[in-house]
């Protein structure tokens, strides 16, 4: 199979969305978008704003969680443990929904993660574990403990997860005018794979464009070569999209689906987050402004109306300071 069939290969269709979607909204209601005046002239033109960051865990993991943790229930219910890895949201999601369907729930997180993340995690009911230097360590590890325990690994990318994810896109699409453009953080790939799988679903002409940071740029430097290419990561802001290396299944579907990639420094992002704040009164981590920030770099190409996804606000209160004092 080609890169390009096992991209279209892995994504669901509308229906698979739809019932993903009622499933959701027995736990949360739909999100808003909107368009806000303050940001379109900053743009330069309309702009609309998924705000995932309204979502009960603040990020838009939660759905994937959801469909994913209940796609375990019922498919395997031998299962009582489960073991992923995070920086955070992706934890919180498996911990809500783990917690509500009666699955023990182990999270790996590196050193140095977020402390209000870590908390929110453990007081949805996960028990976590510190391990490794950064995200790819700790998946390693993730690894190991269900090798070594019998335990079920959670992966960061699975097709559940993109088909619970992709009705946060639906929701974006139908709710919206129609867009020429839309900018979508990239970490290990399930928010723009779901972009696209809603976008093909629909038949939409929209470019996606994926968005990553300067500092973790192993998923457009593999877009660029047209095949895996690891990098170090060394954000300072956007630990959500901190990778050091593309999920293949995400990858495939990036290379089939996404228009372009756009790099943002941290200095960007920054500014971004200082923008919603100023502009909506929201608050965006780092990866859930990342989007905008690429789509201000931008302005002149996107077109008429384009859109993005604040797909969190889960900043510890320190780190948002810094960033609000710097502006």
């Amino acid at each position: 199979m080609s890169v390009m069939a096992a991209g279209e290969d892995v994504l669901p269709g509308l229906m698979e969305i739809e019932a993903a979607a009622t499933l959701v909204y027995a736990h949360m209601p739909p999100t808003p978008q909107y368009s806000w005046p303050l940001i379109n002239e900053r743009a330069g033109t309309e702009v609309w704003v998924k705000h995932e960051n309204h979502t009960p865990v603040g990020a838009f993991k939660i759905r994937g969680g959801i469909v994913y943790m209940d796609w375990l229930r019922s498919e395997r219910p031998e299962v009582t443990t489960v073991v992923s890895a995070t920086r955070g949201n992706h934890g919180q999601s498996i911990a809500y929904a783990g917690a509500r369907m009666g699955i023990r729930v182990v999270i790996v997180v590196p050193h140095g993660n977020s402390f209000e993340k870590n908390r929110a995690m453990r007081m949805l009911g996960a028990e976590l574990i510190e391990h490794g230097g950064d995200f790819q360590e700790a998946s390693e590890h993730a690894g190991a403990l269900a090798a070594e325990h019998g335990w079920h690994r959670v992966p960061s990318y699975d097709r559940e997860l993109v088909t619970g994810v992709a009705t946060y896109a639906l929701e974006m699409f139908r709710g919206c005018p129609a867009l020429d453009t839309v900018y979508v953080p990239i970490g290990m790939g399930s928010g723009v794979s779901g972009m696209i799988a809603a976008r093909n679903a629909l038949g939409l002409a929209t470019k996606v464009v994926g968005v990553v940071s300067s500092k973790a740029p192993a998923f457009a430097m593999s877009f660029a070569a047209g095949e895996i290419v690891e990098h170090e990561v060394a954000t300072r802001i956007a630990d959500g999209v901190a990778c050091r290396r593309p999920d293949p299944q995400a990858f495939a579907v990036g290379l089939a689906g996404i228009d372009r990639i756009i790099a943002v420094d941290d200095d960007a992002v920054e500014e971004a987050m200082r923008i919603y704040f100023a502009d909506t009164h929201n608050v965006a981590e780092g990866a859930g402004a990342i989007g905008l920030a690429a789509l201000l770099k931008d302005r002149k190409s996107g077109g008429a109306r384009v859109g993005t996804v604040l797909c969190g606000g889960n900043v510890d209160s320190d780190v948002f300071a810094r960033v609000l004092g710097r502006g």
